[in-house]
C-alpha cells in the first residue's frame, strides 16, 4: 500500500467549489528551489505513516460534510499503487482529486480513463522550454513529458486547472504571461505566490513575493486569454 505521511481532515482551498480532506504522500522526482514541502520529499521517514483504514474510519463520521478527498505530496504519480489506493476512497463514496506535477503522463491517462479521478490540479512550473524548466525545477526534466500531461488534460475528460507558482528572480511577469499564452488556458490557470518561509533553498528566504496587486492584475490578464 501507499504510504502516507500527512492528513489534514477538511480544506476550503485545495479544491475549487468543494470542502475537501488531503492526505500526503512523500517523495517527489523535481527539486524546486521555492518548494515549502521538501521534508516531506526529503525526509519522509521523520513522519509517521497513517494508514488510508484510519483515515477512512475517520472521513465517515464527516460524510456529510467532506465532497472528496484531495491526494496530493510530494508527487503522487511516483507511488506504482496510487490507483489502488484512490480505488479504495473511491470505494468508499469520496470523489477524489489528484495533485500533479504532470511528470508521468501514463499514469495520469490510466487514472483519467479508468475514471479514478474528478478533478487534477497540475502545476506547471514555467514556460514550456527545457532550460525555464529546468531551472525551475531543479533537475533535468523531459519537457515532452509535461507537454503530454497538459494534452491530455486540455482534452477535458477530467475537470482539471493549471497552477503556477510565481517567484520573484525565477519568474518575470513575461514568463508568466508567455506560459499563459503556450496553454491557453484562461481561467484554468491559477496563480499561487510564493512562500518565502520556508523554502527548500534557504536564499529564498530573502526573497520578497509579488504584491498582491501586480498579481491580481496579472491573473485578470491571464483569464482573457483562451
Amino acid at each position: 500500500m501507499v504510504e502516507i505521511k500527512g492528513f489534514l481532515e477538511t480544506s476550503f482551498v485545495d479544491w475549487p467549489g468543494k470542502i475537501c480532506a488531503v492526505i500526503f504522500l512523500p517523495y517527489c522526482n523535481f527539486r524546486c528551489p521555492y518548494c515549502h514541502n521538501h521534508h516531506l520529499v526529503l525526509q519522509p521517514d521523520d513522519y509517521a505513516s497513517i494508514s488510508i483504514e484510519d483515515i477512512l474510519n475517520r472521513l465517515s463520521t464527516l460524510r456529510d460534510w467532506i465532497d472528496g478527498i484531495c491526494v496530493t505530496g510530494g508527487e503522487p504519480t511516483l507511488h506504482p499503487r496510487l490507483a489502488h489506493l484512490i480505488r479504495e476512497i473511491k470505494h468508499h463514496g469520496f470523489q477524489v482529486k489528484l495533485d500533479t506535477n504532470g511528470s508521468n503522463p501514463q499514469m495520469l491517462e490510466e487514472l483519467m480513463e479508468a475514471g479514478e479521478i474528478d478533478f487534477v490540479s497540475m502545476d506547471v512550473k514555467a514556460p514550456l522550454d527545457p532550460f525555464s524548466y529546468r531551472r525551475s525545477v531543479g533537475t533535468v526534466i523531459d519537457i515532452a513529458l509535461i507537454l503530454r500531461s497538459i494534452e491530455l488534460l486540455k482534452k477535458g475528460r477530467v475537470e482539471h486547472e493549471f497552477r503556477m507558482t510565481v517567484v520573484p528572480g525565477f519568474h518575470t511577469e513575461e514568463d508568466i504571461l508567455l506560459l499563459a499564452r503556450q496553454l491557453k488556458a484562461g481561467r484554468r490557470l491559477i496563480l499561487q505566490n510564493f512562500n518565502p518561509e520556508n523554502p527548500l533553498d534557504p536564499h529564498l528566504k530573502k526573497t520578497f513575493p509579488f504584491d498582491a496587486e501586480t498579481l491580481k492584475r496579472i491573473q485578470s490578464e491571464i483569464q482573457k486569454m483562451v
